[in-house]
């Protein structure tokens, strides 16, 4: 297996990546060069660092959330997901500590260091847990669940054959200086690795590039593409397996030699990338949306377009309800502010003087426009400026903790429901489940846990039957990619309670959105559920 090793955890700059094997991409703003076998850079700012994680690391001599050597080598769909989820919560709780820099390295060197990852045994195509289409939004993520084992383009396994040591690649990313230009979600133009002063070698990678060719071996693609929403980030997309038809050599720009490798996409798999192409053409207008009924559902009251398509049948769309974007306030009963939130309308919540940043604990509950933990309850005077559009298929990827919609429509009174299927009731029974990031990860007191027990504020039913948005449209599901979070708005001087959802994980474009429509009470009345999941319940 390969041992690349990748000082600190940081994201490579594969946007300004060499393609030589013997010097990977740029570790990050604050590291120097990564040197194959030479362990950190002298000067890399990485050893302070490793020094602060391994801080983190003694403070929990007893934790209690480690992985067992069975599943470290080969995981699953649960494990996955949740590694997934563990991960990115400590990581969104260490970019909102303000003293802590390198949020990023240290919850990578952290999980790293404590054996939390998975699937680390290399291994020929698919990974267990992993599905094609899933994206990424680190490429340590990609490490961590095994997908992408090492920080450079080209992933390869040691094997034998007749006695002789040989390398075989097993996963490329398609990004920087080895990314295909031509963007065909079929194929790809892949160049092998040196070439940027002198002639590429037909050695290490590009051996094991030759060798997957030979032996006409299959090889994960993972595609990365420019994430619009972080400056100098991307996203990784793992758009399932490959094969090489092909390699030659050829001159590049500088007038070096370098090997260039076709890539041709397995048959019968699921589109990944190409849903991403299909996805451009539609946002540029260059071709219609299949089954496009309406343009925009909300007439102009969302900030997105939330476009009704119907890929099923015939029908022309929902039954007639008004559009609204927000909850109407009527009839529950809600405590008046003592003061009013001096930040609007200037800007934002922050400082440690704002109200609202004291009334949650001391801090705001999101970062970058991302919430960092699920709360009994979340106090903002400024909701609409942090949290804006989503759907319940999105075009576009949704980040784990970002803001999809919040659940609008007309509050009711208990037992006015019989024959509403737009309904949203706090009162029901949720299943339990842990989104927030473990104390012992971040080095703080196990008792300093952040509550994930929704608050004990009066219970109240929201239909959408009549007015609504578009979350009267998302479904029920027993393993759900949406969770919803009380929130309670400043709105003339009142806190008025809404219900925001938020994404569970990473979601990638054109997923149904779910959330848990939770079950009734004592003896309600129960209705099938459809989901299909491995956890359904058969009712709700």
């Amino acid at each position: 297996e390969g041992s690349h090793k990748f000082p600190g955890g940081e994201e490579p700059n594969t946007k300004n990546a060499s393609n030589n094997d013997t010097s990977a991409a740029d570790a990050g703003p604050s590291s120097g060069p990564l040197k194959r076998g030479r362990g950190r850079p002298k000067g890399s700012q990485n050893s302070k660092k490793s020094k602060r994680s391994n801080r983190l690391i003694k403070s929990i001599p007893f934790f209690q959330g480690n992985i067992n050597k069975v599943n470290q080598e080969t995981g699953n769909d649960e494990l996955v997901s949740s590694l997934m989820i563990r991960f990115n919560a400590v990581r969104r709780r260490l970019s909102q500590v303000k003293n802590v820099r390198g949020g990023v390295s240290i919850a990578l060197r952290t999980f790293k260091d404590l054996q939390l990852r998975t699937n680390t045994k290399a291994r020929v195509g698919s990974v267990p847990g992993i599905k094609v289409g899933d994206i990424f939004f680190l490429w340590g993520e990609m490490e961590l669940v095994g997908l992408h084992a090492v920080p450079i383009c080209t992933d390869f396994m040691k094997f034998k054959d007749s006695g002789e040591d040989k390398r075989l690649a097993i996963s490329v990313v398609s990004a920087g200086k080895n990314a295909d230009e031509a963007q065909d979600p079929d194929s790809l133009i892949y160049t092998g690795f040196g070439g940027q002063e002198s002639d590429q070698k037909l050695n290490r990678m590009n051996l094991s590039l030759e060798e997957a060719l030979k032996i006409k071996s299959v090889l994960r693609v993972i595609r990365a593409v420019e994430d619009e929403k972080r400056k100098h980030g991307n996203i990784y997309i793992y758009d399932g397996l490959y094969s090489i038809t092909d390699m030659w050599e050829e001159k590049s720009a500088n007038g070096f030699k370098v090997f260039k490798f076709r890539f041709v996409r397995q048959p019968d798999q699921k589109p990944a990338f190409g849903v991403w192409k299909s996805i451009e053409q539609w946002k540029e207008g260059l071709i219609t949306r299949p089954g496009l009924v309406l343009q925009d559902l909300s007439s102009g009251a969302e900030n997105l377009k939330v476009s009704l398509v119907n890929e099923v049948d015939d029908e022309k769309g929902p039954s007639s309800f008004s559009y609204i974007a927000s909850l109407k306030h009527s009839v529950i009963d809600v405590p008046p502010m003592v003061d009013l939130c001096t930040c609007r309308p200037k800007s934002c919540c922050s400082g440690d003087d704002c109200l609202c940043v004291q009334r949650n604990g001391g801090e705001l509950p999101y970062v970058d426009r991302v919430l960092v933990t699920r709360r009994p309850m979340i106090y903002s005077a400024c909701l609409r400026r942090w949290i804006v559009g989503g759907g319940l298929r999105s075009l576009d990827p949704i980040r784990a903790g970002s803001f999809i919609c919040e659940f609008a429509g007309d509050i009711i009174q208990k037992g006015d429901e019989e024959t509403d299927d737009y309904l949203f009731d706090t009162s029901r029974v949720y299943k339990s489940f842990q989104w927030n990031y473990e104390p012992e990860l971040v080095g703080e007191d196990v008792f300093e846990k952040v509550s994930e027990v929704i608050g004990s504020f009066t219970a109240f039913v929201i239909s959408a039957k009549k007015s609504g948005n578009v979350a009267r449209f998302m479904n029920h599901s027993c393993s759900p990619n949406v969770m919803w979070q009380p929130i309670s708005r400043e709105q003339k001087g009142l806190w008025c309670i809404h219900i925001g959802f938020f994404a569970i994980k990473h979601i990638p474009p054109l997923t149904e959105l779910t959330y848990d429509y939770g079950a009734f009470r004592g003896y309600g009345k129960k209705k099938t559920c459809l989901c299909r999941s491995k956890k359904c319940s058969g009712s709700f």
